[in-house]
Order: C-alpha cells, then structure tokens, then sequence
C-alpha cells in the first residue's frame, strides 16, 4: 500500500480505477420521472392515506378521552418548504392553520433524522395554548443524513390542560399569559431521543402531567408512523435518492394541478364584490356585541376576502389569530366550489386581508383562546353569507356558530389526583336550499365526535344526567334547521367549571325568509335548604361549584331556510 504523506492510503488498483473513471464521460442526470393523471391520483391517495394513519396511530395510543373518543387532533404532510401536501379528513382549524406551524418550526433548521419540534404559539403558528404542534423533518435518501428534509410530518392535538389561570387552559382571560405554557418552536426530540429538560419543563406547568406524557408520546408515535408510510412510499419509486426525489415530483405536481382546478373553479363563479357581517355576542369580559365584517371579491379565478373593517382586538380571549382566519375562510371557500384536493395549491388563489390589531388579526399580548373555537365559526358564517348573495340557491343558512367549550376541573377523589375535562358539544346544522338541518352535529371548523358517556364517567368524577336532542331548536323554513342538543353534567367532587359558548343572545341567522334557529342557553342547579335551585348562566362564565352541582347547555338549532309553508286551515 502507498499514497500521499499525511493523506488516506490507496491501493494501486485503486489509483488505476481512479484514472479510467476520468477518462469515462459523465452520466446524463436522471430526468425528473412524470406522472400522468392516473399516477397522480395515486401519489395523492397515498399522500392522504399516510396523513390518516398517522390520525388512526394518535387516536388508538392517547390517554385522554379528549384525544381518544372525541378525536380532537389533526395530522398532516409538507414538503420541504412547510407546503402542505396532503391531510387527513380531521379538524378544519387545525389544518388550515398548520402551514404556519411547520414553517415556524423551519427556523430552528438544519435538521438531523429523528429531530421533532414542539410550538404551541398562538403567535408563531399555533392557534390557542392547549393545541401541542409537532413537526418532525423525514429524510428519505439516508446517504444525505443532515440538511434539507424531503417532507415534514406534523400533527396537532388539544391537550385537555397546559395549565394557566383555569383547569382546561381557556379560562377568560384578558392576556394570553393567564391562558397556560406558551411554547414557541422548541426541539422535543433531537437525533430520536427526548430533550428530557424540555418535556420535565412542560409537565412541571400543567395540572395533569402524566396524561400529558402519555399523549405526548402518543403523538411522537404519530409522527413515527408518517416517517415510515413516507418511506414505504419511496420504496414504490425505486427508494433511496431516486425515490426521493420521485415524492418530491409528485408532490409538486399535485400542488400546481389542484391550484389549475381551484383557479377554474373559481372562474366559474360571477365576478364582483360583495359585502356581509355577523357578530360575536360578547368578549366575556363585559364587551359586545364584536363584529366581524366581510367583503368578498370574485374576479379571475381568485378570491379576496378582507376582514380589515372587523372591530378592533377585545379584552376577552376571542381574538382569534391570523392563521385561524386564514384557515376559516380558506374552508368556506373550499366548500363553496366543491371537492378540491386540499393541500398548497389550493390556497394559492384564495387572498385574506386582515388588520393587525383587530379580532381576526390580533397582537401580543391578546388573549386568543376562544378565537379558534368560537371567532372561527362566526367568520365562517360571515363568509357563508357573503357567498349566499353570490350563490343564494347553493348556500345554506348559518349553523349552530359555536362549538358549545365545556371545561370542568378540581381534584379527583378516587385518585387524590388533579382531572381536568374538556368537551366542545354538538348543535343544529343550517338547512339549505332542497335540504333540512342535520341534527346534533358538530359544525364547520370543528370535526369531533361527543364524548361518550361511559368513557366520560370511567375517567372523571362526573355523571351524565342528561344527554338529548334539544327538539324544536332549529329554525322554521321551508327546509328546517337541526335541533341542537342537550347536555347536563353533575359533578361528583367540587370543581371549577368554565363554559365558553356564542349564540346566546340570537340564535343562528336563517336564509332565504327562514327562521333563526333558538340561542342557546346555560344553567347551573345547585340544592339549597333541600330545593333545587336553577341559575340562568351567560354565554362565557367561570364558576366554583360543589359536588353535586349539575351544569345544563343547551346547543343552538341551525336556521331555517325558505319561508315556511303556510298552514292550511281545516274547516269543521
């Protein structure tokens, strides 16, 4: 063996090959392989169907039932530039808004394989506190090992407590400090091992820590599952570099021919300019009613809608930040033209126009917890009207517009351990035009499931002493809204209980010379010399209560849609 002084020693047979290797010309680069039609529906239904197993990994590992049962979680895919490539079918305000997760989390690159961030920022791509974001980059070539990932993986999920003023983390709040752990992009997970400082500083400021753990590890998993599908789908293109940048062609793909469809889509629609409103009932802090005003534009295959003449941020918690909105109206708009692929490409033709400052738009330190639960609906149903005086044979009327927070935590006795509960409930949908209201459902921006009853009582110190449909709430029309429900929970131990709730001062709008649907209403029995006692509540309240309290909500009906048909009188 010899070689240069100080450098690597080479065989002799080595050098030889070195020198024919010169004289040979260099291969052509591989052309990026294409994808007709029928391999591009594939690539996207396996992009999709990575997404939904990753929600399915999620669903069966959680601890909490807010996970588990009610499947309050959302889980997604990008590309290397925080694009969004493909979803699962979960919750609309968490994956409209993720894209500004994932970019938020690219300022903690390079990456290395196994690196997972963690951000709950409202600020800096998250939504309200309890919803934990993780982004995790997935390296398909193992020969390029640090740098650029190929895709990202991510998954958000509301944690039913990260600790603030009030158990469940969305008390009313005037600052977003009150409101529990603000994390920004912070690494969970660095070359697959957990960044023990990080997750002991997590746990150590929330009431429930060991269900945290467990539903944090249960995302962790989530994330692994995405990794893995990535790579199986690599391998179907030949794997390795190859396979690689085959994912990356197609994902590409995918994005400018959803952005072709949505642009003609919307180009099908009448051009001009059209302007709505509806309002919040109150901040909960003593404010409102807070309006949020709309005005659409449809010309060239794009949208605009500007929220700038929205009222100005509130002192109370339903600001809800610019992601949200963007999320909310990129939902309605999509729903508007029809089953559009949802990933980068079909945002790109939607513009959103806010003003910092306002209620969809605002700055630190804005509470902003019930913005992404309660905000989201009433710009959704803003927009909704803004498109029924474009569409007004396809657009129903408003549905229930909340999701009906119910949030009750204190000290479990059978387990002298803290228990912190958070369900949203259901309510009427709007009828539309040739269709009545679907009843007892979760609308729009939320896509949940109730929790079960006997899930509900095995895991807190609660009973279920009602759950009903809430008959007669919709609103009267030709096509009758849904009947929203009825929910009565008595508590087993004394508890703090906060409801964050809209549509209690008027009920959803109906369209077309229907009805509104009934607001919604709060109560609060207690026993007292022996009698029960009942207290109408407001919409948003915090409250301490003792065992054997039971807390009512009644959800709002949809609206009506048409007017109602004239009863016709029977002669005797």
């Amino acid at each position: 063996m010899s070689g240069r002084p100080g450098g690597p020693r080479v065989s002799g047979a080595a050098r030889a090959t070195r020198r024919e290797r010169t004289t040979r010309v260099a291969p052509r680069r591989a052309r990026a392989p294409r994808f007709d039609a029928v391999e591009l529906s594939l690539a996207h239904g396996l992009f999709a169907a990575c997404a939904e197993e990753m929600g399915v990994t999620l669903m069966r590992t959680a601890h909490s039932p807010n996970i588990k049962e009610r499947l309050d979680h959302s889980c997604a895919l990008f590309d290397a530039g925080a694009r969004l490539v493909a979803q699962a079918a979960h919750i609309p305000v968490h994956l409209g808004s993720m894209p500004r997760a994932v970019a938020a989390a690219l300022a903690l690159a390079p990456f290395a394989p196994g690196d997972t961030i963690l951000l709950n920022d409202p600020f800096a791509g998250g939504t309200h506190l309890p919803d934990l974001t993780l982004v995790s980059p997935v390296f398909l070539a193992p020969a390029r090992g640090r740098g650029t990932p190929d895709f990202y993986v991510a998954s958000r999920a509301h944690h039913a407590d990260v600790g603030g003023a009030a158990p469940g983390s969305l008390p009313l709040a005037r600052e977003v400090y009150e409101e529990g752990l603000r994390i920004p992009p912070v690494r969970l997970m660095r070359a697959g091992r957990i960044v023990d400082d990080v997750l002991r500083l997590v746990l150590a400021n929330v009431r429930t820590a060991d269900e945290r753990r467990a539903d944090l590890a249960a995302q962790l998993g989530a994330q692994t599952t995405g990794a893995r599908r990535l790579g199986t789908m690599a391998e179907r293109y030949g794997g390795g570099v190859r396979g690689a940048r085959a994912l990356r062609v197609a994902a590409a793909e995918l994005m400018r021919v959803t952005e072709r469809r949505m642009r003609a889509a919307l180009a099908t629609l009448p051009r001009g300019r059209w302007s709505a409103e509806d309002v919040l009932d109150d901040d909960g802090r003593g404010h409102g009613p807070i309006r949020i005003a709309v005005t659409l534009t449809l010309s060239d295959g794009r949208a605009r809608v500007d929220l700038t003449r929205s009222d100005a941020q509130t002192a109370g918690p339903v600001n809800a930040v610019a992601a949200v909105t963007r999320a909310a109206v990129a939902y309605v708009v999509r729903g508007v033209v029809g089953e559009i692929p949802v990933n980068d490409g079909m945002f790109r033709p939607i513009e959103v126009v806010t003003r910092p400052g306002t209620v969809v738009d605002p700055v630190p330190p804005a509470a902003v917890g019930a913005g992404n639960v309660e905000t989201s609906q009433r710009i959704v149903d803003a927009v909704l009207r803004a498109f029924h005086h474009v569409l007004p044979g396809r657009i129903p009327a408003a549905s229930s517009g909340t999701m009906n927070n119910l949030l009750i935590g204190g000290l479990d006795p059978r387990a002298v351990a803290p228990f912190a509960y958070y369900e949203t409930l259901a309510g009427g949908h709007g009828a539309g035009p040739g269709w009545h209201g679907e009843h007892a459902m979760q609308a729009h921006m939320t896509n949940t499931r109730n929790t079960p009853v006997e899930a509900l009582e095995h895991a807190y110190p609660l009973r279920v002493r009602e759950t009903r449909i809430r008959r007669g709430s919709g609103g009267a029309g030709r096509w009758r809204g849904g009947d929203g429900v009825v929910r009565a929970i008595e508590l087993r131990a004394p508890a703090r209980v906060t409801v964050i709730s809209e549509r209690r001062v008027r009920g959803p709008y109906g369209l077309g010379g229907g009805h509104d649907g009934s607001a919604g209403a709060n109560t609060v029995s207690v026993t007292r010399n022996a009698r029960w006692v009942t207290r109408r509540m407001p919409g948003k309240f915090e409250i301490a209560l003792a065992a054997g309290a039971v807390v009512t909500v009644a959800s709002p009906g949809g609206g009506g849609f048409g007017r109602p048909p004239r009863r016709t009188r029977i002669r005797s």
